[in-house]
């Protein structure tokens, strides 16, 4: 059944590419966001998503832009109505690791503002963006309830000192999902924070070696790493309506690496 339209940053790979397919396996239309998509490429990236999404029987629409970029987001948000008339998920997922893991003493300040811009400053303004447009859907008696999911990480709560400037990126971005989640209420729409842990991505590739032995030496409750597929059904799971009176709501999908044990 056909639930609505989900704007999905960094919707080319990874985790993002998990959440465009189970929000279309829900039914929702994609509008789906690269910095680099290539139309010419069906086997990886945008245009594969989009093939797999529009085999589920929904509509994908590719957007080029950078999250980044504030000079971007009117056309990006302008091309998504001009399409399907509406937003009614935005999933805040776009976001980058260092170039280069280097102890907090040597981080590069280039490297600390790459992050910022990325990961936290440009999903700020974003989603201000966008929560005009889903207040002004409400307003006109839109009936199915916005919802706006940031991805953040256990990262946000959980220090890596080798890679800090991406720590802090996405604790700021937790609590930039507190902030929505009080300013949004009173217009009815639901915020939450979904804070994947170690999961299988190109961005996780490079400490592969050191996951598989922590995970074998009992780091996680679910002795294995997550997958995109297991991200994206918690989306679709906050978006099914069950979660409604659990806005402001912070939901670790990490195999139990946040229980405390002795």
């Amino acid at each position: 059944m056909e639930k609505g339209v989900a704007l999905v940053t960094g919707a080319s790979r990874g985790i993002g590419k998990g959440i465009a397919l189970a929000l279309a396996d829900a039914g929702y239309h994609i509008a789906g966001l690269a910095t680099r998509p290539d139309p010419e490429n069906t086997r990886s990236g945008l245009y594969a998503v989009k093939q797999e999404a529009e085999q589920r029987g929904v509509s994908f629409l590719p957007l080029a832009g950078d999250i980044s970029r504030l000079e971007d987001h009117d056309r990006l948000l302008r091309e998504t109505l001009d399409a399907f008339g509406r937003v009614d998920v935005l999933v805040n997922n776009a976001g980058v690791a260092p170039l280069q893991r280097l102890d907090l003493l040597q981080c590069p300040p280039e490297s600390f503002d790459r992050l910022m811009n990325i990961n936290l400053r440009g999903p700020f303004f974003f989603t201000r963006h966008v929560a005009a447009q889903m207040i002004r859907q409400v307003e006109s008696g839109a009936t199915a309830p916005p919802k706006i999911i940031f991805i953040t990480s256990v990262s946000s709560r959980i220090v890596s000192t080798n890679r800090a400037e991406y720590c802090i990126s996405k604790a700021g971005l937790s609590m930039a999902a507190q902030c929505f989640a009080a300013a949004l209420a009173p217009h009815g729409i639901n915020v939450y924070d979904l804070q994947p842990g170690i999961i299988a991505t190109d961005m996780s590739s490079a400490a592969r070696e050191k996951y598989d032995r922590l995970i074998a030496e009992g780091l996680l409750l679910t002795p294995r790493w997550g997958t995109p597929e297991d991200v994206g059904k918690a989306v679709a799971a906050l978006c099914s309506g069950g979660f409604d009176y659990s806005t402001g709501s912070v939901i670790e999908i990490g195999g139990g690496l946040g229980v405390p044990r002795l």
